[in-house]
């Protein structure tokens, strides 16, 4: 018994109140804004104009983003299950050149289908769709039931992908498409306002797995399955069925960043999407979500995303030549893993 008990005293309570740590969400906005100010102050003695405190250039900043962005999102899910999807990039390719050929008009001068021209929109959207979600598909199942790990089994679907994008027209781009196809990446008129359609596609794809990934079971099992996916696979969840679905669930957005890309440019090309798989996963991980599975916001991924952009953006702005700004795009991408790694140490 300790003394306060034998005095009839109740133990004092610590008054030491736990530490609460700020969302991820807000720290990395801060490196945001913190970014945003450097090229404010460094350039505008030099170029005498703001650069990014304007709503045209915010406009252009998510809309060069939205392709990728779109990507991302799905990629973010498979990281947090401690997966990766190496193919979306290549997914985009092909999934490009199937809706292009059936989005031509009939007066284009190289038709890929002559029977299949001026079809509704919706047919070619539903196709290219269609192609990414049967990738994904693919991806999960080797993945999930044939245990092939993620990193080889998607890193075949980036090749095979790829080599189908320029197989399916002999690498011929595919061009002139129907008004109604094009709209998807065009800007329209709303309320007397120019909004384009790219960006709206890719933030109402966030807010739905935003929601999807916060407030339901399919966030959760996600969750889970990244944490520890013994005891996931214990506590009765479809460990193999959900990681389908999960890579499912990429690849059908690769599939609609692949249609928003070619709507946007106006043709299709085999090589639609090189490299977007490192941009998406570079977002991803800028945003915090760790590779180690478990971790990671789609809100965080969108921050992530528009780092990219206004460093990008921003060293263009100040004449910074390209190689160098992959060298430190680079760093930052390293420089993120390991504030990643140390934090997971933190908490051993």
């Amino acid at each position: 018994m300790s003394a306060n008990e034998a005095a009839g005293k109740s133990p004092q309570i610590s008054s030491v109140k736990p530490h609460r740590r700020l969302p991820q969400e807000l720290s990395i906005l801060a490196v945001l804004a913190v970014i945003v100010a450097i090229f404010e102050l460094i350039g505008w003695p030099l170029k005498s104009q703001s650069f990014f405190f304007n709503a045209g250039r915010l406009s252009i900043i998510f809309l060069q983003v939205a392709v990728i962005g779109i990507i991302a999102v799905g990629v973010a899910q498979t990281i947090i299950t401690s997966g990766v999807d190496l193919s979306s990039g290549s997914v985009v390719g092909a999934t490009a050149m199937i809706a292009a050929s059936l989005a031509q008009v009939s007066t284009a001068r190289s038709v890929v289908y002559p029977h299949l021209t001026d079809l509704p929109f919706i047919i070619p959207v539903l196709a290219g769709l269609a192609t990414g979600l049967l990738a994904g598909v693919i991806n999960g199942a080797l993945i999930a039931y044939a245990n092939v790990p993620p990193f080889i089994a998607t890193l075949g679907m980036m090749v095979s992908a790829r080599g189908f994008a320029t197989w399916y027209t002999n690498g011929q781009p595919v061009s002139t498409f129907t008004p109604s196809f094009r709209v998807i990446g065009s800007p329209v008129e709303l309320f007397g306002f120019s909004i384009d359609v790219p960006t709206v596609i890719f933030l109402v794809v966030a807010l739905i797995f935003h929601i999807a990934m916060c407030y339901t079971r399919y966030g959760k099992f996600t969750y889970a399955i990244g944490s520890n996916m013994q005891a996931a696979r214990v506590s009765g969840i479809d460990v193999k069925w959900h990681l389908v679905k999960v890579y499912g669930f990429a690849g059908l957005l690769s599939g609609l960043a692949g249609v928003v890309q070619i709507a946007r440019a106006g043709s299709g090309q085999a090589g639609a999407g090189l490299g977007y798989e490192l941009q998406a996963i570079a977002a991803v991980v800028i945003g915090g979500t760790s590779l180690s599975g478990g971790v990671g916001r789609i809100t965080s991924t969108v921050i992530g995303l528009l780092i990219l952009s206004v460093v990008t953006s921003g060293f263009t702005f100040l004449g910074v030549p390209a190689s160098l700004q992959q060298i430190v795009l680079g760093a930052i991408i390293v420089g993120a893993v390991v504030i990643d790694q140390y934090r997971r140490r933190r908490k051993v």
